[in-house]
C-alpha cells in the first residue's frame, strides 16, 4: 500500500481517480489546487504524489519541485499528469524532476504498471 496525493483541479477527475487508487489498495486523499497540495503534503507526508500539470493557481512543474523540498528526494514519486498535448509541458515536467509522464485520460493498466515498479 502506497500512500498517494492527486492534485487535480477537476473535482470529478479528482474523485474518480482517488477511488481508482483506493480499489487498487491504496491509501489516496486529493488536492484540487497547489496551495491545498502543499499543505496536504506537509503532514500527509505522500510516497506518490500525481500532479496536474495545469493548476488555476500554480505551474505543475512548479509545485512538483515544492512538493520535492518537503521531502527527501528519494522518499517521493512526482507523476506529471496532463491533458495538454504538445512536448513543451512534457519538458517542463521532466525538468521539473517528475519521475513519469502520464497524459489524460490515464488507464488503470498503465497506473498499475507504474505502481508496481
Amino acid at each position: 500500500m502506497q500512500r498517494i496525493l492527486v492534485v487535480e483541479d477537476d473535482l470529478d477527475t479528482a474523485q474518480t481517480f482517488a477511488i481508482m487508487l483506493r480499489e487498487m489498495g491504496h491509501q489516496v486523499v486529493f488536492a484540487i489546487n497547489g496551495r491545498a497540495a502543499l499543505e496536504i503534503a506537509s503532514n500527509f507526508r505522500p510516497d506518490i504524489v500525481f500532479v496536474d500539470m495545469l493548476l488555476p493557481d500554480v505551474d505543475g512543474s512548479d509545485l512538483a519541485r515544492q512538493l520535492r523540498e518537503l521531502a527527501k528526494p528519494e522518499e517521493l514519486f512526482v507523476v506529471a499528469v496532463t491533458g495538454v498535448d504538445g512536448d513543451e509541458v512534457q519538458r517542463r515536467a521532466m525538468s521539473a524532476g517528475c519521475d513519469a509522464f502520464l497524459r489524460k485520460p490515464v488507464d488503470r493498466t498503465v497506473i498499475d504498471r507504474l505502481l508496481a515498479v
